[in-house]
């Protein structure tokens, strides 16, 4: 796919049209209020997975509703102090998958921590195993129109949720160093981690790669491609319902999580991207509040991104921060 979408100048300058709901912080606080009139319950069950370079933990937490989330918790195996604290959220479809699929930031002496995500785990990868146990009106295949008759019933806010107590979670363990903590994910887990660090104040870095749940009114409108898709097919079938539903992705809109960010971040994104289009990525970028952010466009990739060049680029960027 030849480029599609703005002009490189012009997505520097780029501004999402998508509008801010007035009650935004009051509906997320009383929110995260609400989850946590659950307790945490962070567990920690010790797996032998025959790696002898790091310690695997099998973790569960409660997110939202007090619901049971799963997760894994992995670090180096010699480690007798605190070390500093990644949190990982992952793509679309996927779940926490096996341990040995993910030991990079361990390798590097730090804490991994990765969140399954409710309900998902079965489109790739090594599987997962949290269940999300709250029905929701109709709606189209797939998560994104799961609740979206009303922002109080939409699928992310459970994600979201899940994914502040995740980090809550995962700074419980005796040899997590709580105060260096940074998120970080690819597409819906980069969208999770804008989420996230707009949510949780005291973060030291946030890099959300190729990043989906981006600028709604833009993608829905912009690219046919899964899983923004989701939302035009069940329009097209509910017609005159699209400003209820723009209405409510809006509380979830990584545009206005960006607004909040607190923490230095660093952004990628792809100018062949169709799945998540880069001025959805701008969009956050542009708006992300903290002063120190960069951005590693990718010029001739699609949602692929920058893969194991953007992993590079994440640990320089990272080094001397945590």
């Amino acid at each position: 796919m030849a480029l599609f979408d703005l002009p490189r100048e012009q997505l520097d300058r780029y501004r999402s049209v998508s509008a801010e709901p007035d009650d935004f912080d009051a509906f997320w606080s009383a929110t995260l209020t609400e989850a946590r009139q659950h307790d945490l319950d962070a567990r920690f069950e010790p797996v032998d997975t025959g790696l002898s370079t790091v310690r695997v933990y099998d973790a569960t937490f409660a997110g939202f509703g007090g619901h049971p989330v799963k997760g894994w918790l992995t670090l180096p195996a010699q480690v007798a102090e605190p070390v500093p604290l990644v949190v990982e959220f992952v793509g679309y479809g996927g779940g926490r998958g096996l341990p040995h699929e993910r030991l990079l930031w361990a390798s590097t002496g730090r804490a991994h921590f990765v969140m399954d995500t409710r309900g998902q785990g079965s489109g790739w990868g090594g599987g997962g195993g949290t269940a999300d146990p709250v029905g929701a009106a109709p709606a189209y295949p797939g998560f994104m129109t799961r609740g979206i008759d009303a922002p109080e019933n939409h699928y992310y806010r459970r994600v979201f949720t899940d994914a502040v107590r995740a980090v809550e979670a995962a700074r419980t363990h005796p040899l997590t160093d709580a105060s260096r903590t940074a998120v970080i994910g690819e597409s819906q887990g980069g969208g999770i981690s804008i989420a996230v660090g707009g949510l949780v104040p005291d973060l030291l870095a946030v890099a959300p790669d190729v990043p989906f749940l981006c600028d709604f009114p833009r993608a829905v409108t912009l690219t046919d491609s899964g899983p923004y898709r989701e939302i035009g097919l069940f329009l097209r079938t509910h017609r005159g319902r699209t400003e209820v539903a723009l209405r409510t992705l809006s509380y979830f809109d990584g545009v206005h999580f960006a607004a909040r960010g607190r923490a230095p971040a660093l952004f990628s994104t792809a100018l062949e991207d169709q799945t998540c289009p880069p001025s959805t990525v701008f969009a956050a970028f542009n708006a992300w509040a903290h002063e120190e952010k960069s951005i590693e466009v990718y010029d001739f990739n699609g949602h692929e991104g920058g893969g194991p060049y953007q992993a590079a680029a994440k640990l320089r960027w990272l080094r001397p921060r945590m």
